[in-house]
């Protein structure tokens, strides 16, 4: 969904089982991102990105978009494509991001499948850079999009964020090992 530059934005602080999360709304009370207090420096420079010089202040995101987030984390799925979301992005970004709202809850996508579902098989890595690109993680999910072997990839959130989310709503796929960690 997109619609014109907002000239100013709120964000809004939830806790999640994951970390605080930041959620960014407009005067509509359309969300325009939802990223991770971690990746705060991001946000920013994102929204600067997107909608150029925006007047953003601390403020209370809608009671019924924190109430559908809630009730996500608390393990009910069904309620994250009645929030309302707008982003800027290109006309291809927003396609895939579009896309991305296509994948259920407990199912997950590779890169090439999702491009083949956009009728360019041959887009991988387009499809990727813009899946990485999404200003609006879990409620435009990301985090379903794995490696054509089934294997958790890269996430803006931390791997560890994707790993919980696919867990969280019952899908298959297969984790990468972990390095060993240095002895100290």
């Amino acid at each position: 969904m997109t619609a014109a530059p907002p000239d100013r934005l709120r964000v809004d602080r939830m806790k999640t089982p994951l970390g605080e999360a930041l959620l960014v709304t407009d005067a509509a009370g359309s969300l325009r991102m939802l990223d991770w207090s971690d990746f705060e420096a991001r946000l920013q420079r994102l929204l600067t990105r997107q909608y150029g010089a925006v007047e953003i202040a601390p403020g209370r995101a809608p009671t019924a978009m924190r109430r559908v987030l809630e009730d996500y984390f608390a393990g009910d799925l069904t309620g994250l494509r009645t929030i309302t979301w707008h982003t800027g992005g290109t006309p291809f970004q927003r396609k895939v991001w579009k896309a991305l709202c296509g994948i259920p809850a407990g199912k997950t996508l590779s890169y090439g499948a999702l491009a083949a579902k956009l009728g360019m098989p041959r887009a991988m890595r387009a499809v990727g850079l813009a899946n990485g690109s999404n200003p609006v993680s879990v409620v435009v999910p990301c985090h379903r999009v794995i490696g054509s072997d089934g294997s958790l990839t890269g996430y803006g959130g931390g791997l560890d964020r994707k790993r919980w989310l696919l867990r969280h709503e019952g899908a298959e796929f297969r984790d990468r090992p972990q390095p060993p960690r240095a002895a100290t």
